[in-house]
């Protein structure tokens, strides 16, 4: 008697368009414009959704209407919406946002940079401080009630020093796991990493900070953001930033393209019976809806070609 093949483990889409998608943009979005976009992004299904970052508006002008995006957040029940912190000070303003009983946010989404130079041109800090400095940031927002996450930036490559050595990577993930950080994220921040390296990688995580959720963030630069993001998958990551068109990058880091499409993942876990609670079509809609506001077209690749449809019906 044959057994039943198990159903795919299903996985969660972080959809970072409106932060991480946006900051790099030179042309200022209007923040009307951003609360619809986050709006459409809760009606296809997201319902993680990383929304502002809190830092200083002269190093990231698309950032200066934070507090009024998160006041205008939509209130629906099963959503969640992040908040990137750099330092104390951004923690103090996600937790400030549910002052006066506002809805405000739900996650303080903090950084540990895993190079010196990198971190030093990017936050100020070397690893040592950061280290210390996320350890106060991560109790103060869980101490006021927000899920402490942290993201472990150019965990895969650093656009300064180069290859990043993966005890260190695993070292750091433990050293937060340890400070009280509920989620780690390990970011391909400029998009140089390869499948065999991302699976391996996650796998050293996971198996490290057992019991702490790892999330991947990877950035398109190469192409080969779709298939790292399997590799992680096999590697028993469940969670994956994404935004939608395939947009962003990073201000601080050369060379660093667009986040993988949400797009894409879609289509990628979609077509391998791999459940997300994302529907495709309406993230195709709202991409080319989104490419209105822009002016342009979004990079994703499946934003563009759509889903596989023959004959009207998916193939």
């Amino acid at each position: 008697m044959s057994t039943p093949a198990s159903t795919p483990a299903p996985v969660q889409i972080v959809e970072v368009s409106p932060r991480d998608g946006l900051q790099n943009e030179k042309g200022f979005i209007e923040t009307a414009d951003k609360l619809a976009l986050i709006g459409r992004l809760v009606a296809m299904g997201a319902r993680r959704i990383e929304v502002a970052s809190f830092v200083n508006p002269r190093r990231v002008p698309q950032m200066a209407d934070a507090e009024a995006v998160v006041a205008g957040l939509p209130d629906v029940p099963g959503v969640r919406y992040i908040g990137l912190c750099l330092n104390e000070r951004g923690v103090d303003r996600a937790i400030a946002s549910r002052d006066g009983g506002a809805r405000g946010l739900d996650e303080a989404g903090c950084v540990l940079v895993s190079t010196d130079r990198f971190g030093i041109i990017n936050q100020g800090q070397s690893i040592a401080d950061g280290i210390i400095a996320n350890t106060a940031m991560l109790k103060k927002a869980r101490a006021a009630g927000l899920y402490a996450q942290v993201t472990i930036s150019a965990a895969f490559g650093c656009p300064y020093e180069g290859q990043v050595p993966a005890a260190r990577v695993v070292d750091l993930a433990a050293r937060m796991a340890d400070a009280g950080a509920e989620e780690i994220a390990l970011a391909d921040t400029i998009g140089v990493g390869v499948p065999s390296q991302v699976g391996d990688l996650t796998g050293a995580v996971i198996e490290k900070i057992r019991g702490v959720p790892v999330r991947l963030h990877l950035h398109d630069t190469r192409g080969l953001a779709p298939a790292n993001a399997w590799a992680g998958y096999m590697a028993g990551c469940r969670t994956f930033d994404s935004a939608l068109g395939g947009l962003g990058g990073c201000p601080f880091a050369p060379g660093a393209a667009g986040n993988v499409g949400t797009e894409e993942l879609l289509y990628l876990f979609e077509r391998s019976g791999v459940a997300s609670g994302i529907d495709l079509d309406k993230a195709v809609a709202a991409n080319r809806w989104f490419a209105t506001i822009m002016g342009r077209a979004l990079p994703s690749r499946v934003g563009k070609a759509g889903d596989f449809i023959i004959e009207g019906k998916r193939a």
